[in-house]
């Protein structure tokens, strides 16, 4: 049985440490910082504070989120005509954002207070937040070049919880996923579900797995958020046969559940505008008008025979295709997918149903070239 996330931080003194609330943005400015090519004394100089408070900010010593929000924006200014990226500077809103929450999760707050409820999450925030549990940096990082210059002794590839910090975090995601049991919590529910999955514990498998048959759904959406929560937890740990079944039983064999799915992966690679406070929107029974090109591009980078959601994003590749064949015209992305279907194709690892989709738009790619 896991301790709970105070006395896991405290080692049952009662007194808890500061919650650290600047690892993920300092990481990310130094990322910024070694991409421009400067060191700390140079980034220093241009931010025009003391190399110190540099080093202090990049390692979480002396947290970004503590830094009053004016001068952040002229660091912000300065960083942007030093010429970072734009996204490199989102990812780092992003962050700053995501430190907030997990320093809010790591100093044990309780489930009414829990902003994780408070509106629904996008893959820029969602990755980010996932970094320092899941090891994998969000697609603005993965994407960098190697820095000018190369890193002076051994260095953190990412921003890393300590043992403690880290069954903290998960220890108050379980309480709060068993608690979060009202109809208006929800999204909280699902989105301490959805973090919990990161969990690499031995008993976390069952005990997400006794979580969702524990549901009792009390409408159509809240059942196929459910079904689709279970189908990706599975697949993320390597259980390709449930992501089948949701597929084949609660997406193919149903309307709504299509729209359902196509919203949900809109709103999750931000192609809609609007932050949505609750799940309803995804209930909607005709897509809203998103242009999908985002979308387009997020599944063909999915296009892997040993990508966790191979089937999902096939069917969804498939699904987006029969709403809006003209993404296949033109575009970066049209052009990828045009060169990764022989591959796919190949891969003996495809079920039946994916293959057959994914047959059903290369014939779609040829009507859209002859």
């Amino acid at each position: 049985m896991r301790p709970n996330a105070r006395q896991t931080l405290t080692g049952g003194t009662g007194k808890p440490p500061r919650p650290r609330s600047g690892l993920i943005s300092g990481y990310v400015l130094r990322v910024i910082r070694e991409q421009l090519g400067h060191t700390q004394e140079e980034a220093a100089e241009h931010l025009e504070v003391s190399p110190d408070t540099i080093a202090g900010w990049e390692t979480g010593r002396r947290p970004l989120t503590a830094v009053p929000v004016g001068q952040m924006l002229m660091h912000r200014h300065r960083l942007m005509q030093l010429g970072t990226p734009t996204a490199l500077l989102q990812a780092l809103e992003r962050a700053l954002e995501a430190d907030v929450l997990l320093a809010t999760v790591l100093d044990d707050a309780s489930v009414e207070e829990s902003p994780l409820g408070t509106m629904v999450m996008q893959r820029d925030l969602g990755e980010v937040l996932a970094w320092p549990l899941n090891g994998v940096p969000p697609r603005p990082i993965r994407d960098l070049p190697p820095p000018p210059r190369a890193r002076r002794g051994p260095a953190p590839t990412g921003p890393q919880l300590s043992r403690p910090e880290r069954t903290a975090f998960f220890s108050t995601m379980r309480h709060t996923a068993e608690q979060a049991r009202g109809e208006s919590q929800f999204l909280l529910r699902r989105q301490a579900l959805y973090l919990s999955g990161y969990d690499t514990e031995p008993d976390a498998a069952d005990w997400l797995t006794h979580q969702q048959r524990t549901e009792r759904p009390h409408d159509w959406l809240t059942s196929w958020l459910n079904a689709r929560s279970v189908a990706a937890v599975a697949a993320r740990q390597g259980d390709r046969d449930r992501m089948s079944h949701f597929i084949d039983r609660v997406l193919t064999d149903d309307e709504p559940g299509e729209a359902a799915n196509l919203n949900y992966w809109a709103y999750w690679v931000g192609e809609m505008r609007h932050t949505e406070l609750s799940d309803d929107f995804i209930a909607d029974r005709t897509p809203r008008p998103w242009p999908g090109d985002k979308l387009l591009a997020h599944l063909v980078q999915g296009l892997s025979p040993q990508h966790g959601y191979v089937d999902l994003n096939i069917h969804t590749l498939w699904s987006l295709l029969q709403i809006r064949p003209h993404l296949l015209r033109s575009g970066t992305a049209a052009h990828a997918l045009h060169d990764r279907l022989p591959v796919m194709l190949d891969s003996r690892e495809l079920p039946s149903r994916g293959r057959r989709e994914l047959e059903s738009i290369r014939y779609a790619i040829r009507l859209a070239e002859a």
